[in-house]
């Protein structure tokens, strides 16, 4: 394994911690990850939902917006079509509670058994036979251009709100396509998971049954500058902004007629802060005769932000904490569009207590699908998870129960690890319905015997892949041979086509190359494929996108279908693919986040790992690194096989428990306690849980004897750096 550390300007680091407020050790964590623009650093050190994008940003959200309404007044049958894994169940989950909440008559269906992914003719032309008008797909609907067109001439409107990439031409003839990942959406994230983008209508949903949905606003301040005056303006619709403008006017130099002031202001309902100051400050630029109407909107943002109440805007803009998160300077007009923004948000119950149970769903779906943990993913998991910590919704609450997890503080990472597999297994297995159903289940008693059934349904599925990997682990290194140590690929009938995807995951961790394992299944072939060492999964896809019945998916992981005629060809094609294809070196890199003094190493400093939660998906966990170590014991551990190490190292004033997983052979190998060697460690900060304590510990990703040979050169003095 590689040790790289970033070496970076001591000048960069002070900048960092002066502008954001931060200690010099997070400012030089957040410099080595890259993080030094005020819109990226906000979502590692903000977690206010107020930060997150407004969902009117998309291109299209107005229209799917006005279409539910409709349903809504004119009383209409709506279903719901989801994905079969766990960003699907959440998203039906959302998506159905959102539309029974506003009184539609929503129904909902996933693929169950060996039904394909996405939106099938023969679910709409049921719908429509049912007297149904409206299919909203969630986490899917993208590629379905047909079942679309087919939903057209039955009369049968369709929503799509998707993530996945269109991977051919226009997106379907739906009514509206919700999907930041299309070029023209509008949104700035395109890393929404589909729960993620299913929250989102929800909101717009919520904003559009207050008193700003579709007004015309705009928003005006005066100051003074020297001899002239400053007037600023901005527009909104749906609280978002859609124009602004900026004109000096020195008085007695122009009409109020002849600037822009006019065309801009007109048809919109203007809002100003301290309406008499504004009030003179207009005379005194444009004379007493120029009259502008407009409404004081300090009183009414006073009683619902407190803070605010009797202060000005230049005093305001010295306390606001989003000035330091933008790149451009913040501005009087820039403090009241934030003021307005936070008044109306905050009158729409925008996050309120039905918010933070919908945030477990989307935490859930986002870790599950292995989304980006940046952005405004950030906030959306870290809400979502101390809400879960807090009180699990219905369905969950069972769930973390039976898992014996209850009462524990779960991190992202023991998200991942041992409740999204569970909800995924009861797609793999063919019934993800069972899982929707624990979560809409009214009874303790309904919802107990529900997660009975998911937790067995892992279990089987648990079984399978330990035969299944009997199976294809000695097929993957044959063909690992055949591709020249670049690619594995394993399809057979053997396999279990609800497992692909893990298979082709455990093949790329253990091979460390990317990995494809298909399901034969009569006359189609099912696969998974994973990526390794910078596989680029999108293009390859494409370049074998006239093989498939239909793909998708992730940089990280996907699936396709194709006829099984086409399978030979499509094994040659990879063949051919691979052969050309340059990856990276295969040696494992860990890149050190920073460097740290011995008399660091208290328990304090999980203070600052839990600080970057969550981890994840492009946020791994911090990384550090300490030197000339004593080792105070050592111990070799493991249930069957002994292949873990138990260190205890001495810091100085605090010892240290430390777990080198698949360590033992590196005992007396590479470092020895006999001898009573020093090391050098690589390693993160983790809690270990036992009978209710927490005590932090360290987890080490490498060690090596202090003044190896083949050391990195990081050999600069001790230090944080």
């Amino acid at each position: 394994m590689k040790w790289t550390k970033k070496e970076l300007p001591p000048s960069l680091v002070k900048e960092l911690a002066a502008r954001f407020d931060t200690d010099v050790l997070t400012a030089s964590i957040l410099a080595r990850r890259s993080l030094t623009a005020p819109e990226d650093v906000l979502y590692y050190l903000e977690d206010d939902p107020r930060y997150l994008h407004n969902p009117f940003m998309f291109n299209q959200m107005e229209d799917a917006v006005d279409r539910i309404l409709l349903a809504a007044d004119e009383g209409e049958k709506v279903l719901v079509f989801g994905d079969r894994d766990a960003d699907g169940v959440t998203s039906t989950l959302l998506m159905v509670e959102a539309l029974i909440e506003i009184g539609i008559d929503a129904s909902w269906r996933v693929p169950v058994a060996s039904e394909p992914y996405g939106l099938s003719i023969q679910a709409v032309e049921s719908f429509a036979a049912e007297g149904g008008t409206l299919i909203i797909t969630v986490d899917c609907g993208i590629s379905n251009h047909a079942e679309v067109d087919r939903a057209a001439e039955l009369y049968v409107d369709v929503l799509i709100l998707d993530h996945h990439r269109l991977q051919t031409g226009e997106p379907p003839a739906a009514v509206a396509v919700i999907n930041p990942k299309l070029p023209d959406s509008g949104y700035p994230f395109r890393d929404l998971a589909g729960c993620g983008v299913v929250y989102k209508l929800i909101c717009a949903l919520k904003l559009a049954r207050s008193g700003v949905y579709k007004q015309q606003v705009a928003l005006l301040n005066v100051r003074p500058a020297n001899d002239a005056y400053i007037v600023e303006a901005v527009r909104l619709s749906n609280l978002v902004e859609t124009g602004r403008i900026r004109e000096t006017i020195v008085p007695g130099v122009v009409d109020l007629e002849r600037t822009r002031l006019v065309p801009f202001l007109r048809d919109r309902q203007i809002f100003v802060w301290d309406g008499e100051l504004q009030k003179r400050l207009l005379e005194r630029a444009l004379g007493k005769g120029a009259e502008v109407n407009f409404y004081d909107v300090a009183p009414d943002v006073g009683e619902h932000i407190p803070q605010a109440r009797g202060q000005s805007l230049l005093r305001l803009k010295e306390l606001s904490r989003i000035g330091k998160y933008r790149s451009e300077p913040l501005e009087e007009i820039d403090v009241l569009e934030n003021l307005f923004i936070s008044f109306a948000l905050k009158k729409a119950d925008w996050f309120g207590e039905d918010d933070l149970s919908r945030l477990q769903l989307v935490a859930l779906g986002t870790i599950a699908d292995l989304m980006p943990l940046r952005n405004e993913n950030r906030i959306l998991v870290k809400r979502g998870l101390a809400s879960l910590n807090e009180r699990p919704r219905a369905g969950l609450s069972e769930l973390v129960v039976k898992l014996g997890l209850a009462g524990k503080k779960l991190s992202a990472g023991e998200i991942a690890w041992q409740v999204t597999p569970v909800i995924n297994a009861a797609g793999r297995m063919g019934e993800p319905q069972t899982a929707v159903s624990l979560f809409l289940a009214k009874t303790r008693e309904e919802r107990d015997s529900l997660a009975d059934r998911v937790i067995q349904m892992n279990l089987d599925r648990r079984r399978l892949g330990g035969e299944d990997w009997e199976l294809v682990y000695p097929l993957a290194r044959e063909s690992l041979a055949e591709h020249g140590d670049k690619l594995a690929i394993v399809g057979s009938e053997s396999v279990h086509r609800g497992i692909t995807g893990l298979i082709a995951a455990r093949l790329t961790s253990t091979l460390k190359t990317p990995a494809i394992v298909a399901s034969f299944q009569g006359a189609t072939v099912v696969g998974s494929i994973r990526s390794a060492r910078g596989f680029p999964i999108t293009s390859f896809l494409e370049a074998c996108a006239d093989l498939f019945i239909d793909y998708g998916g992730h940089d990280e992981a996907a699936g396709f279908s194709l006829k099984s005629e086409n399978w030979p060809v499509f094994r040659e094609r990879t063949r051919l693919y691979a052969v050309a294809l340059e990856l990276d070196k295969a040696e494992e890199v860990i890149e050190i986040d920073a460097e740290l003094p011995h008399q660091f190493l208290k328990p304090e400093i999980s203070e600052l790992t839990e600080r970057f939660e969550p981890y994840g998906e492009e946020s791994g966990p911090l990384v550090f690194m300490a030197r000339n170590v004593g080792i105070l014991d050592a111990q070799i551990m493991g249930k069957k096989e002994q292949n873990h190490l138990k260190l205890t190292l001495d810091f100085g004033k605090h010892k240290w428990p430390v777990l080198f997983w698949d360590g033992a052979q590196r005992l007396e190998r590479d470092f020895s306690f006999k001898n009573r060697d020093k090391i050098d460690l690589v390693f993160k900060v983790t809690l270990n849980r036992f009978n209710g304590m927490e005590q932090p510990q360290l987890e080490a990703f490498d060690a090596r004897k202090s003044g190896a040979a083949e050391e990195n050169p990081l050999t600069k003095p001790l230090g944080i750096r």
